[in-house]
């Protein structure tokens, strides 16, 4: 898409309504905010159905959007509460609402039609493919993921058929939002459903040595690069922070507010509002290094309470921003005054008393009294007057400017629901079960595959770089798996592995993004679903089963009781086996220790009890394994699937052998491991 001819909308967040409060009065375009029980910060104030009307009216009001964050995964149990939450959000009427999960969507267009879309960051969309299958499944807006450089948004701007949204001030997560399960395994709280615990704060040890914070990177500040991104064709930049204060969101807005007019802006007090140490800019330009990473210092903290005063500042009275035009008319009962917002909005009144003849022209100090809105979201567009008006006292001139101010506000103020369908979500069944569910297994390599058994596997999967490797007797029943996050010139790259390996007989390609599923379209071989997609419920596996995947892995974070309502009309699988790659991240944890090139791309990280996670580099990102694997052999049944997988990534072909016997004869393991979150769940 080309720029836009009107600004760059400056997207501020909204953790209470005292923060909703503080965005709206420092400026800013639009406000995100969570409803209750359905977004990705449920320790925030968020909103509820009575509360967000409020919200909504004060904030279209004075001419500033709100998006509704409903992005959380959903599970089966959840979706009539779901489908209520959207009409809430329709009956206020909200402009938009951001979505993580394709039960979301669904949901959505047949509750909701009118209702605008905004895909999350939390899908993972971080390439043009991506963009673009969200343009196909009806989404208005793609918010990108913070690790793209600024070349990269530009060329997916230059060719995005939806609007752009990118990430401009705030907190960075470690991994990939969407892609990150470490909260989820080591704590039971899933940041997929908006209860990160925060695990990359805690202090680990890299490649044995001293302890650091390893995982935990600077806030990002692009503020500098708003004309860039106005250049590009972005059409909103976003602030972080529903869980930061009324005092950082005015800080934030104000400096964007700035930057978006081409005017220098207090760099020091945005650092004081809230920094770890400063800021990053590493993705944005291409340096992504140990300068990445910062923890919050006793001295960040000071200086945050120590710039309070001069920040309560910014938003200690209303921005005006709502041009309005008078028009004055005498009329036999007095002087009318009309004020209209060009909107849609007209007030009227007439004055008390009878104007005066005056000898001088009053025009200049009608102006100057009708000019008074400060205080107000509204300011002086302009005043028409047919002949003389008179003379008028300055305070009936004031009094008048008042009565139609508060009047247009009234009128602004009053919602205008998006009209909802009668459509109720069908509740989930539970599923059959097959009595002897199939055995796959996904390896990092050809090399990995244990020969005795190749053949007696149901399936085997294998990352598409290794396709070159599958001998051709074997290719039926190899999936080829794509690489979940594609930045640079790997989504390019992975389309051309994709049609090389096309029509050479493999049984199928695996998606683990959205951005799969449109490279895959047009060519003749099969995909399949990988956890990667973030599958939680019916709604969502029946969705990708009707964009043409052919089998659905569901995600490892989703109970055995909920799995059973889980039936999308093609097999499904769960990870029985596996050290789960907890994070996928751009950034490298090992950074600190010692740059890539003297580096094997191995390493790992320590925590506090003594755990060693592996790390491992390939194809511009790193991968953090879970140091105790997920086995469920032992438990056939317990995991109402069509397949179990056995996800396979630091063994050696004789361990694998070893882990598939053991599945095979329902043996315990032999070392220790974890049930993962298949009976205990998350919060």
């Amino acid at each position: 898409m080309s720029a836009r001819n009107t600004p760059l909308e400056i997207l501020a967040p909204a953790g209470n309504e005292e923060m909703l409060r503080a965005a709206v009065y420092s400026g800013a375009d639009a406000v995100y905010l969570g409803f209750s029980g359905f977004n990705a910060r449920k320790s925030a104030g968020n909103f509820t159905a009575e509360t967000l009307k409020d919200a909504v009216a004060f904030c279209h009001g004075r001419g500033v959007r709100v998006h509704v964050a409903l992005n959380t995964t959903v599970y089966p149990g959840e979706v009539q509460d779901l489908a209520d939450a959207i009409r809430a959000v329709a009956a206020a009427g909200a402009d938009a609402v951001i979505l993580q999960d394709m039960a979301a969507a669904a949901l959505a267009k047949r509750v909701a039609p009118g209702l605008e879309l905004h895909g999350s960051t939390q899908m993972s969309v971080h390439s043009l493919a991506g963009v673009k299958e969200l343009a196909r499944l009806g989404f208005s807006r793609a918010i990108l993921s913070r690790e793209l450089s600024g070349r990269e948004i530009a060329r997916i701007a230059a060719e995005s058929p939806i609007e752009l949204e990118c990430f401009i001030h705030g907190a960075l997560c470690m991994s990939v939002s969407g892609q990150c399960y470490m909260s989820a395994f080591l704590g039971g709280r899933s940041g997929n459903r908006g209860s990160c615990a925060g695990t990359c704060r805690l202090p680990f040890a890299a490649d044995g040595a001293k302890e650091g914070y390893h995982l935990s990177l600077k806030d990002l500040s692009l503020v500098d690069k708003i004309p860039e991104l106005m250049e590009a064709g972005v059409v909103s930049v976003k602030i972080e922070g529903r869980l930061r204060t009324p005092e950082y969101v005015a800080a934030a807005v104000a400096a964007c507010r700035a930057a978006r007019e081409h005017k220098p802006y207090d760099k020091q007090l945005l650092e004081n509002a809230f920094s770890r140490s400063g800021f990053t800019s590493g993705w944005y330009d291409g340096k992504i290094d140990g300068t990445m990473f910062g923890v919050r210092t006793q001295e960040d903290t000071a200086a945050s309470k120590a710039a309070l005063p001069g920040l309560r500042e910014l938003y200690r009275r209303e921005y005006s921003r709502i041009p309005v035009r008078f028009a004055l008319c005498a009329k036999p009962e007095g002087l009318e005054l009309t004020a209209d917002d060009g909107q849609g909005h007209t007030a009227r009144a007439v004055s008390r008393s009878q104007p005066q003849p005056a000898k001088t022209d009053q025009r200049p100090g009608i102006e100057r009294a009708l000019g008074k809105t400060g205080g107000t979201p509204f300011v002086f567009g302009g005043l028409t007057a047919e002949g003389e008006p008179g003379y008028l006292p300055g305070s009936e001139w004031n009094e008048l400017r008042r009565t139609l101010l508060e009047d247009l506000l009234a009128q602004r103020e009053k919602l205008t629901p998006i009209p909802c369908t009668g459509v109720q979500p069908k509740p989930p069944v539970r599923r059959t079960v097959p009595v002897h569910p199939g055995l796959r297994a996904r390896f990092e390599r050809w090399g990995q595959v244990p020969p005795e058994w190749a053949e007696k596997l149901g399936g085997i999967t294998l990352p598409i770089a290794q396709a070159g490797e599958v001998p051709a007797a074997l290719r039926h029943k190899v999936t080829l798996e794509l690489p979940r996050v594609m930045f640079g010139v790997l989504e390019a790259d992975t389309r051309r592995r994709m049609e090389e390996a096309d029509g050479q007989g493999f049984a199928a390609f695996e998606a683990g993004n959205l951005a799969h599923i449109e490279l895959g379209r047009g060519l003749n071989t099969p995909m399949t679903g990988g956890f990667g997609l973030n599958i939680t419920n019916h709604l969502a596996a029946r969705q990708y089963a009707a964009l043409g995947l052919k089998s659905v892995v569901i995600l490892p974070e989703v109970t055995a009781a909920d799995m059973a309502y889980i039936a999308p009309g093609v097999p499904s699988g769960a990870v029985i086996y596996g050290h789960m790659p907890l994070m996928i991240t751009r950034a490298c944890p090992l950074h600190n220790r010692h740059t890539c090139q003297s580096c094997n791309g191995r390493g790992t990280l320590t925590d506090r009890k003594n755990k060693v996670f592996q790390v491992r580099c390939g194809l511009g990102v790193r991968t953090i394994y879970n140091p105790v694997p997920i086995y469920m052999g032992d438990k056939p049944g317990a995991l109402p699937v069509d397949f179990g997988l056995a996800y396979f990534t630091l063994e050696n072909p004789q361990r694998a052998a070893q882990v598939l016997e053991m599945i095979a004869n329902r043996a315990p393991f032999d070392r220790e491991f974890t049930r993962g979150l298949y009976f205990k769940g998350t919060a």
